[in-house]
């Protein structure tokens, strides 16, 4: 058999609707991997939120986190590529963003230290539910002005608001050749999500990187947004769960069972 790369996509693929990945997923994974297979994730979550989210899940290679802006070992945070944006590039994200009364959270080095930043009065529900769900995260750093949100070196942002509010930007940015960027709603939730990477973080480009760096032939992916799509233009075989979005599933090699059915194990049992 040719040697392949299994990538599966976290919030509503692998994760079920309590954000855990379900024992019989976890026990059916480990087998698998300790017995060969070659296993990872890619999500826009950072490893951190990952890590928290997939516990007891083991891998045997590195992750793909921040939708594709970074590789990582799961088990040392060590970082085996990054992208970036160039100063002018962050710049000109925070005049646009400052134009717009848009406060972000910030995601960013600061003194070589990850850390995400935001300003608390300009909270609203889908932020304080953002910074609730991640008590005790030692990246989580509240400021009270804008020189501080934007300090260091900036890799990522995240607004999350009213769709009206947010298209505009998506509408500047998806047309700026230097970013990549996602507007969708957030999974199980009313407010929106607007998220501006470097061009070349994507799921696509990193799992491209993983299967050279594991000499692997072919890649197989679950997913379930459209984020995913361009994961599943570079793979091999690419799979939606049932509760995927419509737009994904015209991508999709075949349809799976949910993520609330651990369709992506219950895959994986029927076909390695």
């Amino acid at each position: 058999m040719k040697k392949t790369l299994y990538v599966t996509d976290l919030d509503g693929t692998l994760l079920n609707q309590k954000d855990r990945v379900s024992d019989f997923s976890i026990k059916t994974i480990n087998d698998l991997v300790d017995k060969g297979m070659l296993f990872t994730y890619a999500t826009a979550r950072s490893l951190v939120s990952a890590s928290k989210v997939t516990e007891g899940l083991s891998t045997n290679i590195p992750v793909i986190a921040y939708n594709g802006g970074f590789i990582l070992r799961p088990s040392t945070g060590e970082i085996l590529s990054k992208e970036d944006f160039n100063n002018e590039e962050r710049k000109y994200v925070r005049e646009v963003l400052v134009k717009y009364n848009i406060k972000p959270l910030v995601y960013s080095y600061v003194n070589g230290i990850e850390k995400v930043s935001w300003i608390p009065e300009f909270e609203n529900d889908g932020i304080k539910r953002y910074i609730n769900n991640r008590q005790g995260d030692k990246r989580m750093r509240s400021v009270s002005d804008e020189d501080s949100l934007y300090e260091g070196e900036v890799f990522y942002y995240t607004c999350i608001g009213e769709e009206e509010e947010l298209k505009p930007l998506y509408d500047i940015f998806s047309k700026d050749k230097r970013f990549r960027c996602t507007l969708q709603q957030e999974l199980y939730r009313p407010e929106y999500w607007f998220e501006i990477m470097p061009a070349n973080a994507s799921k696509a480009n990193a799992i491209k990187k993983l299967k050279e760096m594991w000499n692997c032939e072919r890649v197989i992916s679950f997913g379930d947004s459209m984020n995913d799509i361009p994961m599943f233009e570079i793979s091999d075989e690419s799979y939606a769960v049932e509760n995927a979005l419509d737009e994904l599933k015209k991508y999709a090699t075949g349809i799976i069972e949910s993520n609330e059915d651990d369709g992506v194990a219950k895959w994986l049992i029927e076909n390695i």
